[in-house]
């Protein structure tokens, strides 16, 4: 049998599982418990009081035992009171596994609330009974979780990585240069076309790296390590207030672990 690694997302809800992983959402945060320790603080509780539960969805395997999600308002079987901290701020506390369940929870709830009416007739939807989709039962139209790619990349020049200073970070904090995808580019396109008008600067090389999901809100990142080619830092002062070239062992505030912009930056170091 084929190793399915942590997570599982295509088997069915298991009808003997003793624990269960509940995600609680609530205003796109997740709610956890402050006490519980070692670990994040996920809620886990008796798997037999989730199975059918109207307001407990199903998401998959996470190490064998079942995950569900739920909105905070909805959560009747909190043990002790739950506390909503941004999924960011637990970033570096949750291993992969743990964090990309947390971020399909994030999405699979924003994308059912979104969704509570067709987009083709108006008409209110349903939960698809077996698949992840939102039913419109007046002209049968499928809504299907929103899937946002973008792209990430490190450029570099030798010893020197291009980051980037966005608006939104804060003080002296930098990271890889990204983007979304546009209508009919493929990501390598996508790639050249982000980092030239953010920065001003033409790449050659490309090496796709990994991906990650990103549910800020809905984003699946596509990382690339990117070889510079030729010109000079131009910032659209737009999204991009500052770029700099840094030296791998005079780096600034960058992000955290458990990021991919960390790992493309961990990865270029390594091989310094």
């Amino acid at each position: 049998m084929a190793e399915t690694g942590p997570m599982d997302l295509s088997a069915p809800e298991p009808g003997d599982a003793d624990q269960g992983w509940v995600f609680v959402i609530h205003d796109q945060q997740l709610c956890v418990d402050t006490e519980q320790h070692p670990g994040p603080g996920i809620p886990r509780l008796p798997a037999f009081l989730l199975r059918g539960h109207p307001d407990y969805r199903f998401l998959g395997l996470l190490h064998g035992e079942p995950c569900y999600v739920c909105r905070q308002t909805d959560h009747e079987l909190a043990e002790r009171p739950l506390y909503p901290m941004s999924l960011r701020q637990l970033l570096g506390q949750m291993d992969e596994a743990l964090f990309t369940m947390a971020a399909r929870a994030l999405q699979v709830l924003s994308w059912r609330t979104n969704h509570r009416f067709c987009s083709r007739c108006g008409h209110l939807t349903e939960a698809h009974p077996t698949e992840l989709a939102m039913l419109c039962p007046a002209c049968d139209y499928r809504q299907y979780p929103r899937i946002t790619p973008c792209i990430i990349a490190l450029v570099t020049d030798g010893d020197y990585a291009l980051l980037g200073h966005s608006a939104r970070f804060p003080e002296g904090f930098y990271s890889c240069l990204a983007g979304f995808m546009e209508a009919g580019e493929t990501a390598e396109q996508a790639v050249r076309r982000e980092v030239m008008e953010e920065s001003g600067v033409t790449l050659g090389a490309l090496r796709y790296f990994a991906s990650q999901s990103w549910p800020f809100p809905h984003s699946l990142m596509l990382g690339f390590h990117a070889e510079y080619a030729g010109g000079e830092i131009r910032i659209d002062d737009d999204e991009i207030t500052d770029a700099r070239w840094f030296h791998h062992r005079e780096l600034p505030d960058i992000p955290p672990p458990g990021s991919i912009a960390r790992s493309l930056i961990d990865d270029w170091r390594a091989g310094r």
